[in-house]
This record gives structure tokens, sequence and C-alpha cells, in this order.
């Protein structure tokens, strides 16, 4: 195994991903942040964390995302279901999806399909803390990444957190 990201890394790249999303949704008007259950809820919850130290008395519309259910695997797996935490109407917002590991595309385009249900967005970007760029098989690109990274499609890409896993890091094996 072999640590991509450490925890000061990650940290940093926290830092920048919300400077990022700021520069461009200035105090976040007509904007709501939705990470996606399970993992990409733990990165958006310090992306969260980070902003609202940076903006202390802005409200930021935040949401969480369960797509279980859109995923076009769920048949030929048993799949846990998350709760979804969205108490706003998309309609003409602009959508951030935050995920951990952008990988083949699938879990973004099954994100897609879930918020239909919850409105029209104007606009919908996307945030990952890693970007497996080679490894797509869906025409779905991130707007803001914490690193890309170059792996073989028979490698796997973990972040750990240290709320769950006692260390907080990116690791490939």
């Amino acid at each position: 195994m072999t640590t991509l990201l450490n925890t000061e890394q990650i940290n940093l790249t926290i830092k920048r991903l919300a400077h990022q999303l700021l520069e461009q949704h200035t105090q976040l008007h007509n904007t709501i942040i939705i990470g996606l259950q399970p993992r990409g809820v733990l990165l958006s919850d310090a992306i969260v964390a980070e902003l609202k130290a940076i903006l202390p008395h802005t409200i930021i519309p935040y949401g969480k995302l369960d797509i279980t259910f859109y995923r076009d695997d769920v048949r030929s797996e048993l799949h846990q279901a998350n709760k979804t935490e969205l108490n706003y109407s998309l309609d003409n917002k602009q959508i951030i999806l935050i995920d951990d590991v952008l990988h083949t595309g699938r879990t973004i385009r099954a994100a897609l399909d879930a918020l239909q249900d919850y409105g029209r967005p104007s606009r919908v970007q996307l945030c990952v803390l890693i970007d497996r760029r080679y490894s797509r098989e869906l025409p779905i690109q991130p707007d803001y990444v914490g690193k890309h990274i170059d792996s073989i499609i028979t490698q796997k890409v973990k972040v750990h957190w240290a709320s769950i896993h006692g260390v907080t890091e990116v690791v490939i094996a």
C-alpha cells in the first residue's frame, strides 16, 4: 500500500477546494452543496466546515444524497441504503456534488439521475478529492479536483478518515 496523501496534505487540499468553490460561487449565492452517500459525505462535511470557517455568518445550504437505488449495478450486488438529507428544491439552483474518488463515473451518473427527483438545477458541478482520470467509463469530468492520479483498473484507491479508520489519508493498493 502506498500513501498518496497524508493528513496534512488532505487538510491543505480541503482548504484549497473550499477556496476554489468560493472563487466560482461568491458567497455561495443560489448554490447548494451535496455530499454523496456514503464516502463523499465525509469529504463534503470537511469542505462545508472549512467554508463555514471562511464565511462564519453565511448560511451554507448543504445536503446529503443517497444514490443506492439509482445505480446500474444495484441488481447484481446487495447495497446498504443510506439516508438522503436534502431539504431544498433544486430548481434553478447551482449544485456542487462532492464525492471522494471519481473512478468510472457511474456513481456520478446515478447522482445526476437522483437529482432529478428534487428539481431541475440550473447547473451541476463536481468536486472530488481524487480523480482516477484514466479509468473513466462515462464522459464525466470533475470541475474541482484535489489530486489527479494515474492508476490501473485493478488498483484500489481508498480514502481513510480519522473518525472511522483512526487516520486520515489516501492510499492506493
